[in-house]
């Protein structure tokens, strides 16, 4: 029995996701035979469930300084050569309303089925192959690449990596992509959970799983990096959108820093209620859920009428709100997080193509690579970015 040969096409893009859609619809745009493998039976899993099912799909103020890489500056040509505003374009096209929810963050009026619906639609008007359900299980480069899949072994001069990370395993998350870079010699950048909660351990679990559900406005500091937004009490620890950030910053072992009064002068507010009756529960209860006040009183500073306390004791005080030490003992793992840090080092690959510098016809897109955007919609953004630059070079 003679094996048939391998079904031939300009670009293979393996992964379905954000960055394969966009990847594979750009190329498929500019006249080349491309094929889509998706190891699920439907594309784009992970962006029907993000933004609580409405797709923050990008985000207006999308740039280099809203990203974390070994290289800083990676990113800048990508997000340059595809700003939000295409992506914006597209989605109006389309026809799609949406709305700006704070920060720029930019949402769907309906439901994130309309950005899987439009990028569906716009691949099959660009000539797509789909292959859905389908495991790719090895790849040859002799010249061409040849991929053996359960359905059938492709050939291709491109191929490119969209396969993301290892956030959030039950939608299918796997480590392949990385599998394919140690295959053909690329470096990679540590991986990690990222945009993900912080556990704690003894005494202050004890006090954030007694707060669960409580959130409070603050600025959360690691290194240069710092977050004013909601932080939010669970039963292991921290979360809400300043924790997430900060998550991927944070480095295990060392402490955060929490500003619990990041919009006024604490020490003001302090210092004028020095000759007065009223206990400092009382006081920081005008600023806090008076349940956190209360509770953080009794962990951190002993709540006593404000004549009772020197003026050194005020200075203490504010120093202890305006920068609460904290030590994380880790994250919630990669089941919480909703993207990867870390990943192809991206001083292998070409900034403007995402190939790969040793490897001609070899790109990575998208999450698998060391980039990583803050929360709300930046991720989705350098999605767009990397696989506008790879689809339209492929």
């Amino acid at each position: 029995m003679t094996t048939a040969p391998p079904e031939p096409f300009d670009v293979a893009v393996i992964g379905g996701g954000a960055a394969g859609l966009f990847c594979a619809l750009t190329a498929g745009r500019r006249g080349r035979r491309v094929v889509l493998i998706e190891h699920n039976e439907a594309v784009g899993r992970k962006i029907l469930i993000s933004g609580g099912g409405r797709c923050n799909f990008t985000n207006v103020n999308a740039g280099p300084a809203n990203y974390f890489s070994e290289n800083p500056d990676f990113c800048r040509s990508a997000l340059a050569g595809f700003g939000p505003e295409r992506f914006i374009d597209l989605v109006e096209r389309h026809g799609i309303a949406y709305h700006e929810k704070k920060l720029g963050q930019l949402f769907c009026d309906g439901s994130a089925q309309q950005i899987v619906d439009m990028l569906e639609r716009e691949c099959r008007t660009a000539g797509l192959t789909f292959r859905l359900g389908c495991q790719v299980s090895g790849i040859v480069r002799e010249g061409r690449f040849t991929l053996a899949t359960t359905a059938g072994a492709i050939s291709c001069d491109s191929l490119v990596i969209a396969t993301g990370g290892l956030s959030i395993p039950p939608l299918g998350a796997t480590g392949s992509g990385y599998d394919v870079a140690r295959q053909f010699g690329l470096r990679q950048v540590a991986i990690r959970p990222a945009l993900v909660p912080l556990t704690f351990s003894g005494a202050e679990k004890t006090l954030f799983a007694e707060l669960s559900g409580v959130s409070v406005e603050a600025a959360v500091s690691f290194g240069r990096h710092r977050f004013v937004e909601n932080v939010l009490f669970t039963h292991r620890g921290l979360s809400g959108p300043a924790i997430l950030q900060v998550s991927t910053a944070w480095q295990p072992g060392k402490a955060i820093t929490v500003d619990l009064a990041p919009r006024v002068d604490i020490g003001e507010i302090l210092a004028a209620a020095s000759t007065s009756n009223r206990e400092l529960a009382s006081i920081l209860s005008d600023l806090w859920p008076r349940r956190f006040a209360q509770a953080w009183c009794a962990a951190v500073a002993p709540s006593r009428p404000m004549h009772h306390y020197s003026a050194q004791e005020v200075e203490q005080l504010t120093r202890q709100i305006d920068a609460w030490e904290l030590r994380p003992a880790g994250t919630a793992g990669y089941a919480k997080a909703e993207v990867t840090a870390g990943g192809i080092d991206t001083r292998d690959l070409n900034s403007k193509t995402m190939e790969a510098r040793n490897v001609p016809g070899l790109y990575f897109i998208g999450e698998v690579v060391d980039v990583t955007g803050w929360l709300g919609g930046y991720n989705f953004q350098w999605a767009w970015a990397s696989g506008h630059a790879a689809g339209s070079a492929a």
